[in-house]
């Protein structure tokens, strides 16, 4: 893909403008707008394995112009800055490693550098009813490559963006990607180097994978069509093709069932495509030929809650592989704070409980999700299905968001996670460190301008 000179000189053409508290709108359709955000984590370690915590401050300022109606350009500045409450370049004593959430809040290949910034979406836009296009940096959101709101910069893509709006049920995007800032990182990389810049565990062998600095990708084609075939049923596919590595394919159709009753389905499908990132073994990236995950959900909506059953199988013939700098997995199965990916034979259920609080006395609002999840792991010994050696683990989650009838721009967010490990297996930490048995705790303050 020879587009890259065309998007670097765009990138230098788009200005950058100042800071302001509130929205400003001007004659000639300027709006400045952004989020001031701090972030506290810490994570409790099973016995005596190292507790960790961090505190971030920072955010983002964003212009958008509107010019000759239809055309816009925009730009967004990413920041996070370090407050120090612990320093995380110091790793367990036990098993010698780093935290693995809480250096997720700066940039994790230098966890050094207390301040981070990032110019993270600089674009030109064209919006019409039916058509929209873009070009340059940008934030998209698809099930394996999406912001990730769990970290102080989101993951933020560069290449060209097509929807065609139909109608309000039929929609068609395409996508053509050459640069990724994965989150937690502060840089545009190529497709391929964005790929290691997170822990890349162990090879179908068992050996420590190498592949982080020597995978050859150069482009990421997305498709995603969203159907409405009848007047109860809807359906919702995607495909990613990661140039020499794999290609996704992702069904989910809709049914529903009564007003109040929905049934989903998904089918993932991998295949590998060229040599999946190197010739080498254990440099190569994905080695499986093919994975499969299956899964069904029931959703049950009634005033202010909703109820919901989900199941997923990743089927026992390879691995689910998709590069977690790239985003969170959006399978029905997901948890904050886990993953089902480097995984194959694997079983997921999950129960997730959504209902809202109003206290109308003191004029707050608290949405609450509640979820449990049982997840069924291959053997920590085996790394052909087991990519990250996670244990069998159940594990509970709360999320509750917060909203103030006379602070409407301050939206905290508090998420509680506990995992505890499931099982037999070896007594070795490096099994649960960072992975099971530890309790979890994300303070978040949003304040959008």
């Amino acid at each position: 893909m020879k587009f890259a000179p065309t998007l670097n000189c765009l990138l230098f053409l788009i200005p950058i403008f100042a800071f302001s508290q509130e929205p400003v709108e001007t004659k000639n359709k300027g709006t400045l707008s952004g989020q001031w955000r701090t972030y506290y984590m810490n994570t409790f370690n099973k016995g005596n394995l190292k507790d960790f915590s961090a505190l971030a401050s920072g955010g983002k300022i964003k212009y958008e112009f509107l010019f000759h109606k239809k055309w816009e350009i925009g730009a967004a500045l990413y920041n996070s800055t370090n407050l120090e409450i612990q320093d995380l370049t110091v790793p367990d004593e036990t098993t010698g490693k780093l935290s693995r959430y809480e250096e997720g809040l700066f940039n994790r290949l230098d966890l050094k550098n207390d301040a981070l910034f990032l110019l993270g979406e600089l674009y030109l836009k064209y919006k019409s009813p039916k058509h929209e296009f873009a070009i340059g940096r940008m934030k998209i959101n698809t099930p394996l490559i999406n912001p990730e709101d769990g970290r102080m910069i989101p993951t933020l893509v560069q290449g060209l963006w097509y929807r065609y709006k139909k109608t309000k049920e039929n929609t068609l995007q395409l996508g053509i990607l050459n640069k990724i800032a994965p989150r937690s990182t502060g840089h545009f990389y190529d497709i391929g180097e964005s790929i290691g810049t997170y822990p890349e565990g162990r090879s179908i062998t068992g050996e420590n994978n190498q592949y982080g600095g020597n995978t050859d990708s150069d482009y990421v084609i997305l498709f995603n069509s969203e159907i409405k075939v009848t007047e109860h049923l809807r359906l919702d596919f995607w495909n990613f093709y990661v140039d020499n590595i794999s290609n996704t394919t992702y069904l989910k159709p809709r049914m529903d069932i009564t007003q109040k009753l929905n049934l989903e389905l998904e089918w993932l499908h991998q295949n590998k495509i060229g040599n999946g990132g190197n010739d080498i073994d254990s440099q190569r990236y994905f080695s499986n030929n093919t994975s499969d995950i299956l899964g069904v959900k029931l959703d049950y909506q009634w005033m202010k809650s909703k109820a919901s059953l989900a199941y997923d199988r990743i089927l026992p013939h390879g691995q689910f592989i998709s590069p977690r700098e790239w985003g969170r997995e959006d399978l029905f199965s997901f948890q904050k704070r886990e993953r089902s990916e480097g995984s194959g034979d694997n079983h997921a259920l999950v129960f997730h409980y959504d209902t809202n609080f109003n206290f109308t006395k003191i004029n707050t609002q608290i949405q609450s999700v509640f979820s449990i999840g049982r997840h069924w792991k291959p053997s920590v010994l085996d790394p052909r299905l087991n990519k990250y050696a996670v244990p069998d683990y159940t594990q509970f989650n709360l999320d509750l968001f917060f909203k103030f009838d006379k602070l409407k721009n301050l939206h905290p967010e508090l998420l509680l996670v506990s995992k505890i490990a499931n099982g037999d297996f070896p007594n070795n930490p490096n099994f649960y460190f960072n992975k099971t048995d530890l309790f979890h705790i994300d303070l978040i303050l949003n304040y959008n301008f």
